[in-house]
């Protein structure tokens, strides 16, 4: 869990992974946060929270260095604001044992739980496919799980990869098994301050997106020469 300016909401999210059963560890890498996160996460007096000092280069950089940090064989990866429900874990436990990446559906909700949308894959069109995920990521965060193994691939990102998860999926696509489930395992929560706009329509400007599909298409040729080089 990458963890910055998130109080208002980062204890009962806590609460909810640390509920849902066969969690080993919970590593939340702080990112300079200026209000109470960090106190809040220390409250929660629960040994398999580990609490480390991200780098201070923002969200893609600090979940990049979760991702080196992390110690276990399977990763889930979990925004500050969102709430997990039960069997989440197992559900997703089951799937990777054939799947080298796993993303679940979630609901879409507010502040307050109140459901905004019942099916983020129905909003987003939510399916496998490389170019389909280049042009339109169905890649949700909070929604992934992965073999350690995949990492290989993975890390280091990229220089200037827009978004950690768009990269890990298209990675999945390229290098592994990536695998969408139908299940609902995730609130996932919109409040006008999160750091993503996935679920809703972007006022990024075109050029810019489509900068970002080339860095991505540019970056996946190379790690691909790179892995047959090695």
């Amino acid at each position: 869990m990458a963890s910055y300016n998130g109080a208002p909401y980062i204890e009962d999210q806590l609460r909810s992974i640390l509920a849902s059963g066969q969690v080993d560890e919970v590593l939340i890498s702080d990112d300079g946060s200026s209000d109470d996160s960090v106190d809040r996460i220390r409250a929660i007096s629960d040994p398999r929270v580990r609490l480390v000092l991200g780098p201070g280069q923002g969200l893609v950089r600090n979940f990049e260095f979760l991702l080196s940090e992390a110690r276990g064989d399977y990763i889930f990866l979990a925004d500050q604001d969102d709430i997990w429900l039960r069997g989440k874990v197992s559900t997703m436990m089951a799937h990777l044992r054939y799947a080298d990446l796993v993303v679940s559906d979630c609901a879409v909700v507010d502040e307050r739980l109140n459901t905004i949308t019942e099916s983020f894959f129905a909003l987003r069109r939510s399916r496998n496919g490389l170019m389909h995920n280049i042009m339109r990521n169905s890649y949700l965060g909070c929604c992934i799980a992965l073999r350690r193994q995949l990492l290989d691939y993975a890390l280091p990102f990229p220089a200037n990869v827009p978004m950690h998860d768009w990269w890990l999926g298209l990675v999945a696509e390229t290098f592994g098994r990536p695998q969408f489930i139908a299940d609902r395992l995730v609130l996932y929560r919109r409040h006008g301050g999160n750091t993503s706009t996935t679920s809703e329509s972007s006022a990024t400007p075109m050029l810019v997106r489509l900068r970002w599909r080339i860095i991505l298409a540019w970056a996946l040729a190379r790690r691909m020469i790179l892995t047959k080089v090695c």
